[in-house]
């Protein structure tokens, strides 16, 4: 648990994770919990005289709240703070930025090894294991979500996971992958097909591409979220497809898969330069099959 206020802050760590805190947690007073985390932290609030104390709602349960506040003082009031830590997360550096393209580049390197050895017959989930043991060995820390690795009509799921069933000829394969890299992370989708594309194939993908092209071209700083959504979504429903497009056009991105901002519909806050988010339309036909195009 973290604390962040005017006197510093501070981690509450566990006996087992002090020396790796002590290493990788700079610019923090690490503080070794030999009981319960909550008691600890309280403990630290109840001796520090503060009044109030803010909490990330999002991230606490209902569960670890009601214990938390049994531990406490009664002279200090517990206010939810949602939302600071990803604001301040909102905007990225140019380091973050650089961490961030240095990730892209891994995963790209690793995607065109991994895709020589793309064939009828090989399984999903061996391609998804094939591609996390390549991120590591090319010096990322690991997978910042689980590869999905989705063929067939499993690729009309947006988030399928792979699974044993081998890949076919004339089958559409959707590959989801990202490394972390220095702590950050990477996303990317890519979509090929196993065969001769037919002209159905042909023109589901262009119209794709192009919806990708168009929120791509959007995106400056002063646009509103939404607005970029907004692009995406009017090619595909040009080209009668809107109905098949069943997520956002995309999200933030940094040192977690999901931040903010959201490209989505509704979405009112304005981007900045130093945002950093994917650009992945898609869509997906039930009992046919999905095609999604991302970058970052």
């Amino acid at each position: 648990m973290a604390a962040i206020g005017l006197r510093g802050i501070f981690l509450w760590v566990d006996p087992r994770y002090i020396l790796q805190a002590r290493e990788q947690a700079q610019g923090v007073k690490v503080m070794e919990a030999k009981g319960p985390l909550l008691e600890a932290v309280a403990r630290w609030l109840a001796r520090s005289g503060l009044r109030r104390a803010g909490f990330e709602e999002s991230h606490l349960t209902y569960a670890s709240f009601r214990e938390f506040e049994r531990r406490l003082s009664r002279s200090v009031r517990l206010k939810p703070a949602g939302g600071l830590v990803e604001e301040l997360r909102y905007v990225k550096d140019q380091d973050e930025v650089e961490c961030m393209r240095d990730a892209g580049r891994l995963t790209a390197t690793v995607f065109d090894e991994v895709i020589r050895h793309v064939r009828p017959g090989v399984r999903e989930s061996d391609l998804a294991a094939d591609i996390e043991h390549r991120m590591k060995r090319e010096g990322a820390e690991g997978a910042a979500f689980e590869t999905m690795v989705a063929s067939g009509p499993r690729s009309a799921m947006p988030h399928a996971r792979p699974s044993p069933k081998l890949l076919r000829k004339s089958e559409l394969v959707i590959f989801d992958l990202g490394a972390i890299l220095r702590g950050y992370a990477a996303d990317m989708t890519r979509t090929v097909f196993l065969g001769e594309p037919s002209r159905r194939i042909r023109r589901l993908y262009a119209a794709v591409r192009e919806a990708q092209e168009r929120a791509s071209e959007a995106i400056r700083a002063g646009v509103r979220a939404d607005e970029v959504d907004v692009s995406a979504r009017s090619v595909l429903a040009r080209k009668g497809l809107a109905r098949y497009f069943t997520h956002s056009t995309g999200h933030g991105v940094g040192l977690e898969i999901h931040e903010r901002p959201r490209l989505a519909r509704g979405e009112k806050p304005r981007l900045e330069a130093g945002c950093v988010v994917t650009v992945e339309p898609g869509v997906y036909l039930e009992g046919f099959g999905g095609i999604r195009i991302e970058d970052s």
